[in-house]
């Protein structure tokens, strides 16, 4: 096969995903569908008590179990390296730090009688007092190093709170959002095996490579030891982007069976505890303007929680840097360790429940300020980052505002709330802005061989989530070879191809893509233009951006919200959803479309449904499954829109693409809590918005 004269341009076209059909007919293995010999089943045991010690545990009625091979626990499990990762560091001690830790583990030849002996289980507890609760007035509350992963804490420029004081119109309230918690369709998995090379780990993770370097060092081992491998993975929203106690759990018991393959697969109840989640926070959000609304002081104060054993400190307070212009502007993060599980990444981390808080408080503003929420957005656009002073590589927030506008209908809103009444419904609308930084990682690499069918193998160790990363990376490499996207195969998925970082920070596109850019310009500089022999072969790094330094780098967008609350019962319902985004160059808009829209759809079921209802007499989240954790399903979303700008940005990497996986969740929230104040004049400023809230106003 030689190249084509004319190749098909690839990027911008949307064909279906390379992996749909084997997915649909259930031929795409997930990591515990991975065939093995003669596995064992694993199944973690958990303490029931939120804090304390391990006096004693009886694993006699479980060793009973017919096919139940040993019990691991803190008296007998193999050795771990301490001090680098609280939350991994399990079956190391009797210390417990909250309820649902691994304190042991037992291995049988079924999963069901795995999970039946776990139950026999008995174990004795000094108990000691716990704390779970998290308020904005604690006494312990603490400054953390950083927020995830490297910002800086605190922030403040000029006098604030002299700028509020004398400020024409100002807002100075308290928001809230809950605890939620990542649902991928598929759960944590894992299979674990070892031999005389090593380790190899099937598991559904988002970075393999990532995922080994923390194996690796857990268990004092060299990484060229150890081989991860995830070509399929069903959905991870975060949850999968870092390693979890239940991936050590697994590599523990296989080493336990002397050689015998171990599966182990996490519950739905399980993964509420031992999966991370989203912390909930408490914002205080304060704005002042001048008389024409243009705002002169901005602070955003967060308190959020955090686990005694690990930190995880979200960024909630950064994305406000950068939206509006501001002179005065202040960013504070606050923490308390309490006796719960280590909170983790969720889709946009920091950024989604950032954005609620100030975008609520810019309605409040406009409302003060007599103006139009759009209005009020326009007037305080900043003509260069505030948090840097760098310009923007591109900002096309007021285009998105303006496009939005004009599809949504905005020009026939009522300018005061509670004036729309269909029969029952009070109806209303709102906006509110999102944005998400463009991330670098670097160090991804990409290997491109021309093969003996006359194709181009290209290679990486990417993970595929479900983002589409197979297909989005073949149309990268067809353009940046000039061929045919038919003449292109891509492998992904395995630590024995190149290192990719992890699919993470809506990062994937932008440092795959790069490195494949750049192994595709080498391969042909070195092998030239025309039909390269077989076995050809160049492997390339993605190059430094300058620009990143030069520049800031952000997507932008838009979210409208049409809102229905019924007059008799307070409940809320939002029969359309509309973003526009300005998002770099699409490379497929099938693909892009789905993520914008999957990311809206999650920004809905944030605003009127998730929230882990901790009971603090247990210090537990007691709604633990998708029966009672209710997301949002079909019935919630009868129309949701995605559109995009065009956007031209050749400062932001060889594509010129921005991160699409993450932006559609922000300002979701935000827009639903505008609306619903705009159709009923009862202002919510704690998520989920419940009919509750309407009743009692």
């Amino acid at each position: 096969m030689t190249r084509s004269i004319e190749p098909v341009a690839a990027v911008g076209t949307a064909p279906e995903r390379v992996d749909g059909r084997a997915k649909v007919a259930g031929k795409a293995p997930y990591a515990y569908e991975h065939p093995v010999e003669r596995p064992a089943y694993a199944h973690p045991i958990q303490a029931t008590i939120p804090a304390g010690r391990i006096r004693r545990i009886d694993t006699g009625r479980a060793l009973a179990v017919s096919g139940v091979h040993t019990v691991l626990t803190p008296d007998n499990a193999p050795p771990l390296r301490r001090g680098q990762d609280g939350e991994l560091e399990i079956l190391q001690d009797a210390d417990v730090a909250f309820r649902g830790q691994i304190i042991g583990c037992v291995v049988a030849d079924t999963p069901e009688a795995a999970r039946h002996a776990a139950d026999l289980v008995a174990v004795d507890y000094e108990r000691r007092d716990h704390d779970v609760t998290l308020t904005s007035d604690r006494s312990d509350l603490y400054r953390p190093g950083v927020v995830n992963p490297s910002y800086e804490t605190d922030t403040e420029d000029g006098d604030v709170d002299a700028a509020l004081a004398g400020a024409a119109a100002r807002v100075d309230a308290e928001y809230r959002t809950a605890r939620n918690h990542n649902n991928p369709l598929e759960p944590h998995t894992t299979v674990a095996v070892w031999d005389a090379d090593g380790l190899t780990l099937h598991d559904s993770t988002q970075g393999v490579h990532s995922l080994r370097s923390v194996v690796a060092g857990m268990f004092d081992l060299d990484e060229s030891r150890i081989r991860v491998l995830a070509p399929y993975v069903g959905g991870g929203f975060g949850s999968k982007g870092t390693a979890h106690a239940h991936v050590v759990l697994a590599a523990l018991a296989a080493k336990r069976m002397s050689g015998r393959p171990v599966k182990l697969a996490l519950t739905r109840q399980q993964t509420f505890t031992l999966a991370g989640y989203r912390t909930p926070t408490v914002q205080r959000v304060a704005l002042g303007a001048d008389t024409d609304g243009r705002i002169d002081a901005l602070a955003v104060d967060v308190v959020e929680q955090t686990s005694r054993i690990k930190e995880f400190a979200e960024q909630t307070g950064v994305p406000s840097r950068t939206m509006y212009a501001a002179r005065h502007r202040r960013t504070t993060h606050r923490m308390a360790a309490l006796d719960v599980p280590v909170p983790s990444w969720m889709r946009a981390p920091g950024v989604c429940p950032g954005m609620f808080g100030p975008e609520v408080a810019m309605d409040e503003l406009a409302e003060r300020c007599g103006l139009d929420p759009i209005e009020l957005r326009l007037r305080n656009e900043p003509d260069r980052d505030p948090e840097t002073g760098k310009p923007y590589s591109t900002r096309n927030l007021a285009e998105c505002l303006r496009v939005g506008a004009r599809r949504s209908g905005w020009d026939g809103r009522p300018a005061e709330p509670r004036q729309t009444r269909r029969g029952e419904w009070w109806v209303g609308t709102g906006v509110a802005s999102s944005t998400y930084p463009v991330h670098h990682s670097p160090g991804s690499a990409a290997r491109i061989e021309r093969g003996v069918d006359g194709r181009y193998h290209v290679s990486v160790g990417a993970v595929d989530i479900g983002t589409g990363a197979w297909t989005v990376l073949g149309q990268i490499a067809a353009d940046a070879l000039g061929v045919d996207r038919g003449d292109v195969v891509v492998t992904v998925g395995d630590t024995a191809l190149p290192f990719a970082s992890v699919a993470g920070g809506s990062s994937g596109t932008a440092n795959w893509g790069s490195a494949i850019v750049a192994a595709a310009h080498g391969f042909r500089a070195r092998f030239g233009d025309d039909d390269p022999p077989a076995g050809s072969e160049h492997t390339e790094s993605a190059p430094e951006n300058p620009d990143t330094e030069r520049f800031a780098m952000h997507a932008f967008g838009a979210q409208f919200a049409e809102v229905h609350v019924s007059a008799d019962t307070g409940e809320i319902r939002v029969p359309r959803l509309l973003g526009v985004f300005a998002a770099g160059r699409i490379v497929n808009p099938r693909l892009a479309r789905s993520q914008f829209l999957g990311g809206m759809t999650m920004g809905l079921s944030m605003a009127l449904h998730e929230d882990g209802v901790m009971d603090e007499r247990l210090g537990m989240v007691v709604n633990h499954d998708l029966a009672e954790y209710h997301v949002a399903t079909n019935a919630d979303v009868p129309s949701v829109e995605a559109e995009w700008i065009d956007e031209h940005d050749p400062h932001v990497n060889a594509m010129g693409t921005k991160g699409i996986g993450e932006i559609g969740i922000v300002g979701t929230a935000a827009a639903v809590a505008n609306a619903a104040y705009h159709a009923t004049g009862v202002r919510v400023r704690d998520l989920p918005v419940t009919a509750d809230r309407f009743l009692t106003a």
